[in-house]
């Protein structure tokens, strides 16, 4: 009942939490392999060899899975417009993540197959790993999670004033410790310096 009022809260930072971390880790990690078996004869022996490639990481997603997830930090500790506006950044940086996935896939294929070509191996088949596919599925998970806090935000529960900084909105003034000399005199009227 708690989760239908507050529209989600715990499910959509658990599982955006989880999404960034999954989206950050895939975009450190190779996209795209390609394994070549050769075998070439010279009088009676034959030799079989493996040509394996592989295409590069793309920092890019892994930097913007890191932004996603100091989004999410942001999101759970700030209130009114300021989380509102951190969430869509945060939602910003979850579907260029996703953009970055799309892209780099493309990316990271052609530029396998520009090196097999220019080592004279042409029409080499190469595949994606499944740290990409991971990667892709956490990306889209994320920004689905992002783009619903956007809209969800303003009826999610908030941190309460007593955690912000000291000095900030009212806060009471500092009492002096009163001196020694002041707290005999109040013991001699009958009160009780220690309540």
């Amino acid at each position: 009942m708690a989760e239908r009022r507050t529209g989600g809260f715990a499910l959509t930072v658990l599982v955006g939490l989880a999404a960034g971390v999954g989206a950050a880790v895939g975009g450190n990690q190779v996209w795209a392999v390609a394994d070549l078996t050769r075998s070439e004869e010279s009088s009676s022996l034959v030799t079989t060899f493996v040509l394996r490639g592989e295409g590069a990481s793309v920092p890019l997603a892994t930097a913007l899975g890191l932004v996603v997830l100091a989004c999410w930090g942001v999101v759970l500790v700030s209130r009114g417009r300021v989380r509102r506006v951190v969430a869509a950044l945060g939602a910003l940086a979850a579907v260029g993540t996703l953009v970055t996935y799309a892209v780099g896939a493309l990316t990271s294929v052609r530029d396998l197959a520009d090196d097999f070509t220019a080592a004279g191996l042409p029409g080499v088949d190469i595949d994606l790993t499944r740290w990409f596919w991971f990667g892709l599925a956490c990306a889209l998970v994320s920004a689905v999670a992002a783009v619903l806090a956007v809209r969800r935000v303003p009826g999610w529960p908030e941190m309460g004033s007593r955690y912000d900084a000291p000095g900030e909105q009212g806060a009471a003034r500092p009492v002096e410790d009163p001196s020694n000399l002041d707290l005999w005199k109040a013991i001699d009227q009958g009160d009780d310096p220690t309540r």
